[in-house]
C-alpha cells in the first residue's frame, strides 16, 4: 500500500500495532484510473466521493478518525483518505488537489503493475498445483479411507473428493488444509523464536489481510497472514521474528532491527527476498 500525508501537524507513531507490509510495491486500483470511471461504492459498501481535477475524475473513500493529519493510502481498492473529524471537506479536497501528481502517479503505477502481472489462478481439479512451504505440490482426488493426507516425499495432497467434484469444493478443502497447516506451523515457529527472545506473546491468530504479512499489538497479540504458508520456512521465520521483536520495540528503530537480528541473524536476506518476491508465485486462490 502506498501512503502519504499532508504537511499537517504530524501524528505520533501509533504504537498499538506494528505491521509488516505484504508487498513493498503493490499494484493499482482499477477504481481510480483516470481513464475509467471508478465504481460508486467502496469494497465495504460505503459510497465513494468524487472530485474533478482538470480533465480527470478521481473517486476516493473518505474515513474519519481521531488522527491529527490527513492521510492518503492507495491499494487495490483505490484511493482512501483518512482525515480528522474536524477537517472540512473543502480542506480535504484542497489537500487532494495539492497532492494530485503523487496520487495519479501511484494510481498509474498500480495500473501498470496490474497489467504486467496476471496472477495465476489454480485450476481446481485432479492434478492442480500450488506452492506450499516453498515447493510445488499437486492435488490428488479420491484419497483412500476418506481422509485428507499429505505425502511430503511425493509432494502430493490427497483430497477425499470424487474426480467429478466441483472446483469450489476442491478449493475449499485445500484452502482449509493450508490454513490449518499455517496455524500449526506458525504456532511452532512462534514458540521457537519466543524462547530465543525470552519473551511471551499473549495470543496469535491467522489473518487474510490483503496488504499485511503480520502485525503485533502492544498487548502481545500477534496476527500472521496465512498465505505465508506458500513461502519457504526461512521467510516464515523472518516474519515471526519480526513480529515477536515488536514485543521489545514497538517501532522500526535500529534497536528493533538489532532485536530481530539477535534471534534471526539471516533477517536481511529474508527481508530482501520477501520484499522482491514476485507475487506471481502466490496463486489467486
Amino acid at each position: 500500500m502506498q501512503k502519504s500525508s499532508t504537511p499537517q501537524p504530524a501524528a505520533a507513531l501509533d504504537s498499538r500495532q506494528l505491521d509488516l507490509p505484504l508487498f513493498e510495491e503493490p499494484g493499482i486500483s482499477p477504481s481510480a484510473t483516470p481513464q475509467k470511471p471508478a465504481p460508486q461504492v467502496a469494497p465495504d459498501g460505503s459510497k465513494l466521493r468524487h472530485i474533478t481535477l482538470g480533465a480527470r475524475s478521481l473517486y476516493y473513500q473518505l474515513k474519519r478518525s481521531s488522527r491529527r493529519s490527513i492521510g492518503f493510502a492507495i491499494d487495490s481498492n483505490g484511493l482512501a483518505i483518512t482525515a480528522p473529524r474536524w477537517v472540512t471537506l473543502a480542506d480535504i479536497e484542497t489537500a487532494i488537489t495539492e497532492k494530485q501528481r503523487w496520487i495519479f502517479a501511484k494510481l498509474i503505477e498500480w495500473q501498470t503493475r496490474t497489467e504486467q502481472r496476471a496472477l495465476p489462478r489454480v485450476d481446481w481439479k485432479d492434478g492442480a498445483q500450488l506452492p506450499y512451504l516453498g515447493q510445488t505440490i499437486s492435488v490428488t482426488l479420491g484419497a483412500p479411507h476418506g481422509l485428507l493426507a499429505f505425502d511430503a516425499q511425493l509432494a502430493s495432497l490427497a483430497v477425499p473428493l470424487p474426480p467429478q467434484a466441483d472446483p469450489q469444493q476442491i478449493r475449499d478443502r485445500v484452502q482449509g488444509w493450508l490454513q490449518s497447516e499455517a496455524k500449526r506451523v506458525f504456532g511452532e515457529r512462534l514458540e521457537v523464536y519466543a524462547e530465543k527472545l525470552g519473551a511471551s506473546y499473549r495470543a496469535y491468530a491467522l489473518t487474510s489481510a490483503a496488504t499485511r504479512w503480520g502485525s503485533c499489538s502492544s498487548d502481545g497479540k500477534i496476527r500472521l497472514n496465512w498465505r505465508l504458508i506458500h513461502f519457504p520456512m526461512s521467510i516464515i521465520d523472518y516474519v515471526v521474528a519480526h513480529e515477536l521483536a515488536h514485543l521489545r520495540e514497538m517501532n522500526h528503530s535500529p534497536r528493533f532491527w538489532e532485536t530481530v537480528e539477535s534471534i534471526f541473524p539471516e533477517f536481511r536476506e529474508a527481508r530482501q527476498t520477501l520484499k522482491h518476491h514476485p507475487p506471481e508465485l502466490l496463486p489467486a486462490l
